[in-house]
This record gives structure tokens, C-alpha cells and sequence, in this order.
């Protein structure tokens, strides 16, 4: 394929979604010196390692937490970052919350500030769910894990945070009360959460 069309190519690919990532651009068959070429002439922006985007496109509201699942696959975005996801809450984290099996190196290379927390057992893989942000899949807890999450990191995100995540949440009837008590037990958090729980039911 000559010059031009693998140029043209990266082009459409880069408009199409958010972020488009080093190894999908290989399966497409663009070689990695146009892409170099490209983006040492500003036709493409380099946002993370392996990871870029069109040179004329505004940023993703969402670009940080897309770059940074894209990087690590097993990352979920979680407490904070989860929050402004599901859109409750006031929070406008400038850094990317995300949770990694314990064990597991953080990503290296992103531009994105990260903060990581390691959970393990049904504490990581229990509320998962998959959202669509711009067009590219993000791992992401559900709402109500997200809110015993943040109960039981309290001491990171603040107990302020919990209540009124919470208190919206269930405004909004967004979350059960079984899913809620679901994963109350799943992180060990019932206790914790059953006053709460019986004041805004009562």
C-alpha cells in the first residue's frame, strides 16, 4: 500500500474513536514508521505510550480513563473516577482512579495522572461492568460497588464522599438495596453501612 494510503488510513482510524492504540494500528497494516513519521509532523497526537489520537480532534471528556485501560487491560476504574462515570456526585477528579489485582504493576508511559488501588478476590472482580465512553469500551464498577468502594476506602476518598454518593444515588434511584447490601457483604462493609442505610430507608 503506498505512503499516502497508509497516511489517509491512520487518519480515518484516529477520527473514528477517542484514542487508537500502536497494535491496532499494526493489525491494520500501517507501519510503525508512518505512524512515527505522522506524529513527528503533528498529524496525529501521541496521548500515552502506544496510544494516539487525531491531531484536529478536541480531547475526550473521558480520554484519561481510555488511555489508561487501554495500557492495562486489567485495570478497573474505580472510587472517584467511577463516580463522575455514573455521573453522581461533584467530583471532577483530575487524576484516573483505577483498581489492579493485587500483584499487578501499574501502568508506565500514560499521561494521565493515576491513582491505584490493589483489591483481590471478589473485592476486584465482583460489580464489573463494561461502558461505552466516545465509542471505546471502559471497565468499570457499577454504581452501587462503587459506593460500598468508596465506604470502604474512606480514609482515601473521604467519608463525606461515601454519604453523599449514597444519598444521590439513591435519590436518583439509581441503586437497590439489594445490590447495595450485595456488595456491603462482598467488601465486608454491612456494618459499616447499616446505619446509613436504615436512616435513609427509615
Amino acid at each position: 500500500m503506498p505512503a499516502q494510503s497508509h497516511a489517509a488510513k491512520l487518519l480515518h482510524l484516529a477520527a473514528r474513536q477517542p484514542a487508537v492504540s500502536a497494535r491496532e494500528l499494526s493489525a491494520a497494516g500501517i507501519p510503525a514508521r508512518t505512524v512515527s513519521r505522522m506524529a513527528a509532523r503533528g498529524q496525529v497526537r501521541r496521548v500515552g505510550r502506544g496510544l494516539y489520537t487525531g491531531a484536529e480532534g478536541s480531547p475526550s471528556a473521558h480520554q484519561s480513563a481510555i488511555e489508561v485501560t487501554r495500557q492495562a487491560p486489567k485495570a478497573v476504574v474505580c472510587l472517584l473516577s467511577a463516580l463522575e462515570i455514573h455521573g453522581i456526585g461533584a467530583q471532577a477528579p483530575f487524576e484516573v482512579w483505577i483498581a489492579l489485582p493485587a500483584g499487578t504493576h501499574a501502568p508506565k508511559g500514560t499521561q494521565a495522572a493515576l491513582r491505584v488501588t490493589r483489591l483481590s478476590g471478589a473485592a476486584f472482580t465482583e460489580g464489573v461492568e463494561t461502558v461505552v465512553l466516545d465509542g471505546a469500551p471502559v471497565r468499570v464498577y457499577s454504581l452501587a460497588k462503587t459506593i460500598t468502594d468508596c465506604f470502604k476506602l474512606r480514609s482515601k476518598v473521604g467519608l463525606d464522599v461515601a454519604l453523599e454518593a449514597l444519598r444521590e444515588a439513591r435519590q436518583q434511584r439509581k441503586v437497590t438495596s439489594d445490590d447495595l447490601s450485595r456488595y456491603a457483604k462482598v467488601n465486608r462493609m454491612t456494618n459499616v453501612m447499616r446505619p446509613y442505610l436504615e436512616a435513609m430507608t427509615g
